[in-house]
């Protein structure tokens, strides 16, 4: 197995054009086939990378910022960001394009967590980055800050050791009825 490899070794592009078949009755396409793009996707950029098949363990945060219309192209792009010993994030970027007239308007952004896996289903070590621009450390960085802030909210909101009193203040100015007493 490579040790290193580059993202661009591992980038994937995808166009297709949208048709009404996954379109709603506003000739709007559906997010949920959008987002099963975007798992293909990253599941084409981690086993390029990972030289394995790969499974999602994660989506973290999908907002869907401009419809996409029937007749639109929509562009999928997907980069590794991140590696650990057996997972990758996974950067897409998903935009749609007006053929007749060539603009183009970011529809979303997300990261996909994926998961190297052996012919057994257990998981295996994937080659790590090699970063060479700024832009990539940056990529890079930010997915380890993702983490930790994810780790910090998991402990922080657990069931069995949140304090409501902490978080009181939080709820004031928000639409809701507070009724709770200890």
């Amino acid at each position: 197995m490579v040790d290193y490899k580059t993202v661009e070794e591992s980038q994937v592009n995808m166009s297709l054009l949208m048709t009404p078949v996954h379109s709603n009755f506003s000739g709007k396409i559906h997010g949920g086939y959008i987002l099963g793009l975007m798992d293909q996707i990253a599941f084409m950029c981690a086993s390029k990378h990972s030289g394995s098949y790969c499974v999602t363990a994660s989506v973290n945060r999908v907002d869907f910022l401009n419809p996409v219309e029937v007749g639109q192209m929509l562009h999928l792009k997907a980069s590794v960001n991140y590696t650990g010993n057996t997972s990758m994030v996974v950067g897409l970027h998903v935009e749609s394009e007006e053929i007749r007239t060539g603009e183009t308007k970011h529809c979303n952004s997300s990261y996909f967590t994926m998961v190297a896996k052996d012919e057994e289903g257990k998981s295996v070590r994937v080659p790590g980055l090699i970063l060479d621009s700024k832009e990539k450390i940056r990529r890079f960085v930010r997915a380890v800050e993702r983490q930790e802030n994810t780790d910090t909210r998991n402990t922080n909101f657990d069931p069995s050791v949140f304090e409501v009193d902490r978080y009181v203040q939080f709820l004031i100015g928000h639409n809701l009825d507070l009724q709770y007493s200890e």
